[in-house]
């Protein structure tokens, strides 16, 4: 794999993270990727093997930023759970605020690959146990009967979350994501 800090992989990763996020996955083609890029397709298969590697490596940056804004709510809540939840709150709300917005990549990834054994579902769910995980971590302050089950709980709330931002209305996501939060974790 080329290295992250290599320009244009990274062109080539924004015009996906773009166009993917968009229009879906498999309705985005790699000459459509590589048009958005202003490279070719010699290029594009320097830095991608294929398709789906293109697709890994944008749900991986995702993850990243994900993963980044949740550990950094986590660690400024110092262990105060119900601060540290309503900054993800508040980071999930604007999410849903944005223009644009059309739901959680991940979810959306999951549906367009169903096969539990490809590269781009096995990416999903590690990034879902990661979140299970997190929550788990946010929530063992808390000494609950159950950490992992109240991180399972968190998971569909935020699941909820993004599938409400995308249908419903954006505006009243944080609330609602903070609110069934800490009825999860008894706050």
């Amino acid at each position: 794999m080329a290295p992250v800090n290599n320009p244009m992989r990274e062109r080539l990763l924004e015009a996906a993270a773009e166009l993917f996020y968009a229009r879906g996955l498999r309705a985005v083609s790699v000459d459509k990727v590589i048009e958005k890029a202003q490279t070719t397709k010699v290029t594009f298969y320097r830095h991608f093997k294929s398709k789906d590697d293109l697709i890994v490596a944008y749900l991986e940056v995702r993850a990243k930023l994900e993963r980044d804004g949740v550990d950094a709510a986590i660690a400024h809540g110092g262990g105060d759970v119900a601060a540290a939840l309503g900054l993800i709150a508040e980071a999930v709300g604007g999410l849903a605020c944005t223009p644009g917005f059309r739901g959680c990549p991940f979810i959306n990834a999951a549906a367009e690959y169903p096969d539990a054994d490809s590269a781009v579902r096995q990416t999903v769910d590690a990034h879902r146990h990661w979140y299970r995980t997190a929550f788990a971590r946010l929530l063992a302050p808390l000494d609950l009967d159950d950490p992992a089950g109240a991180g399972d709980d968190l998971m569909l709330i935020r699941d909820g979350a993004m599938v409400g931002g995308y249908l419903d209305e954006p505006g009243a996501i944080a609330a609602s994501f903070l609110r069934s939060a800490k009825a999860v974790a008894g706050l």
